[in-house]
């Protein structure tokens, strides 16, 4: 029987092979199982991995939730928006390629980032809070990832939805706004025809959400709808 044994970040994962592949938990992540965190993501068991068949990006670097109390969603307005998301946080916030399992600090909270693959086409950031026992009403959450290309892909939109508001940059420029008090529904707002070029692309999310559930989906569409899926993703 060969074993393998994986690491999330305080989660010891074991996979065992014998013709058919079984994974098991162990006592220290028992918890996090119970809360969910497991039933949502996975770990991430290759250097690179693909869109799924309708172009959604599973794979991201997610930060530990930063606390932003806000007791409604009303006040996500453009201008609310855009002074939250371009505040610095933390050093580095809009230039640095996080690494799985970095610490920062934001205030008094001491953050770690999470390199994970969402089992859904959309990412459950309540999930990914509640199963590491983070704060996750009025939170603020950060997600990055890159996307690499063998040739430039051009004339295609960003294509987002979220719960509740969320700014997205594409290589540091930003790319799509959703704001509002808003539920998460594939495809709600798309960009300007962007385009990815050869080599990588550097894509970075923040969603905001005061009470109620927090989730998002990300893909690149062409013009005629379909989907861009000619690209890998890594976190590293």
């Amino acid at each position: 029987m060969r074993t393998k044994q994986f690491y999330m970040h305080g989660l010891a994962w074991t996979v065992l092979t014998c013709g058919i592949m079984a994974a098991t938990i162990d006592s220290s992540a028992k918890k996090h199982a119970d809360n969910g965190l497991t039933t949502y993501f996975s770990v991430q068991e290759s250097k690179r991995t693909m869109t799924d068949s309708d172009g959604f990006i599973r794979r991201w670097l997610l930060l530990e939730p930063i606390e932003k109390p806000n007791r409604s969603n009303t006040v996500f307005t453009d201008s609310y928006l855009r002074d939250t998301f371009y505040t610095e946080y933390f050093p580095g916030q809009f230039s640095d390629f996080p690494k799985s399992g970095q610490k920062i600090k934001v205030g008094k909270q001491v953050l770690r980032w999470h390199a994970l693959d969402s089992n859904l086409f959309n990412v459950k950031l309540f999930r990914f809070a509640t199963g590491l026992d983070n704060p996750y009403y009025g939170v603020l959450f950060w997600a990055v990832t890159a996307i690499d290309c063998d040739e430039d892909i051009t004339d295609i939109r960003m294509s987002v939805g979220s719960n509740s508001a969320s700014m997205w940059w594409v290589n540091g420029e930003e790319t799509l706004l959703l704001s509002g008090d808003r539920r998460m529904v594939m495809d709600d707002c798309t960009s300007k025809r962007i385009t990815l070029k050869k080599g990588r692309n550097i894509i970075r999310g923040a969603i905001i959400n005061g009470p109620g559930m927090s989730d998002f989906c990300v893909r690149f569409l062409h013009e005629d709808g379909t989907p861009v899926t000619n690209f890998t993703i890594s976190t590293l």
